[in-house]
């Protein structure tokens, strides 16, 4: 998975987008993905972040760029700086760009990868059956429009 940083705008397959913040591209059908960018919307207070859901067509383009399944999402994405971070560590990254408290999740790199994402992968691969899906991705309302890439 790793690439240059911004390998994806020479990605004919990948439509352009404003990547001057980093990026959350989530399951927009997963109900608990879904409350985690609710989550993100309501503690980001700097409106640091942007989100995206992977069902879109850039989404989907990025999954398939990364070498990501496209269609079970397996996991998220954070596009930081042109750079992406997948399972545990973006997740990690994401809090520690959140300040504090969220910050001091940052701690928890101190168990080796190797740990995280297998633990990691369980709660992606039981999701669905867990918290359930949308019949349709999750859409902000108006007011929050502008923190999400079409």
């Amino acid at each position: 998975m790793a690439r240059e940083p911004y390998s994806y705008r020479s990605d004919p397959a990948v439509p352009p987008f404003p990547d001057d913040r980093p990026i959350i591209i989530f399951d927009g059908k997963c109900v608990l993905c879904s409350r985690f960018a609710q989550f993100i919307m309501r503690v980001d207070k700097n409106r640091r972040f942007r989100l995206l859901a992977a069902q879109k067509p850039i989404g989907t383009a990025l999954y398939a760029h990364f070498g990501l399944d496209p269609e079970t999402y397996e996991t998220f994405i954070l596009l930081d700086e042109g750079r992406a971070s997948i399972r545990s560590e973006a997740a990690l990254q994401i809090f520690s760009k959140l300040g504090f408290p969220w910050s001091l999740s940052a701690a928890a790199r101190i168990i080796p990868r190797a740990v995280r994402d297998p633990l990691y992968d369980f709660i992606a691969l039981n999701r669905l059956r867990w918290f359930g899906s949308r019949s349709v991705c999750y859409m902000p309302d108006a007011s929050e429009a502008d923190r999400f890439i079409a």
